[in-house]
């Protein structure tokens, strides 16, 4: 092992990994010399995502809307490794619904997964984390910007950031840090699940792209070296932030 490993010899895990921002930041976190845990609900997927670690990782199935699915995830944590030093709580997605066309089933599958399961995949996993362990929580920029027609995913999001606040001061006396990365517009398959046509997706993309002062979208892997960054010892008195990764869009 190299000693300029950001992460060597941290034990990880990030939930939703078997694709876009969570496989990335999997595959930056084995890079930087974390062993990785990821979850996904897809058997497929996840043996895929996991082969990408190379023995670096292992894919544990678990939705995180599912307690005892996370109850299993941390008992194989538990039994394989011991301890768990950082926590990546990505797991998360929405769909589009206008006011006046909001069901109860898509505000609770979009808070059971983005809110409550974000939850207990962190307090869960408390028991395994010892001093010094970072938290980081998948936010968005949405949390401060409207979007039409997105306002439970964005609700969801700003209860996310909320969590960050409140889980600092809750952890203060274990040394725990707990941050917010929220990404920008970065095109993932998780942009498949919006309900809407591939042209749709790209049509809203391009919309975008406009109001980026970058001008252009971002990628998984630039959201993954900053999850990388808060996950380190670089960000040893960086605590309850929200760290915007959108190219300007939020900022200005």
């Amino acid at each position: 092992m190299s000693s300029n490993q950001k992460l060597s010899g941290k034990i990880a895990l990030v939930t939703g990994g078997s694709s876009g921002i969570g496989l990335a930041t999997a595959k930056r976190f084995a890079s930087e010399g974390a062993y990785v845990f990821i979850t996904g609900r897809r058997q497929a997927e996840l043996e895929a995502a996991a082969k990408e670690l190379g023995g670096n990782g292992t894919g544990v199935r678990s939705d995180v809307a599912n307690l005892a699915n996370l109850d299993r995830l941390y008992d194989t944590i538990k039994q394989q490794k011991g301890r768990l030093d950082v926590l990546f709580a990505n797991a998360g997605g929405g769909s589009l619904a206008p006011l006046g066309h909001i069901t109860e089933e898509h505000f609770d599958k979009t808070f059971n997964t983005n809110v409550r399961g974000l939850l207990f995949t962190v307090q869960k996993a408390l028991p395994l984390m010892p001093p010094g362990s970072s938290i980081i929580l998948n936010a968005s920029i949405t949390s401060i910007k409207g979007t039409p027609a997105f306002s439970v995913y964005s609700a969801t999001k700003a209860a996310v950031r909320s969590f960050a606040r409140n889980w600092t001061l809750d952890l203060k006396e274990r040394k725990i840090r707990v941050n917010a990365i929220s990404p920008g517009v970065v095109p993932t398959p998780g942009y498949d699940l919006m309900g809407l046509t591939k042209e749709q997706v790209q049509g809203f993309v391009d919309s975008q792209v406009a109001t980026i002062p970058l001008g252009r979208v971002g990628t998984p892997d630039e959201i993954a070296k900053a999850v990388v960054f808060l996950a380190s010892d670089d960000s040893s008195f960086v605590n309850g932030i929200e760290l915007f990764v959108d190219g300007g869009m939020a900022q200005i």
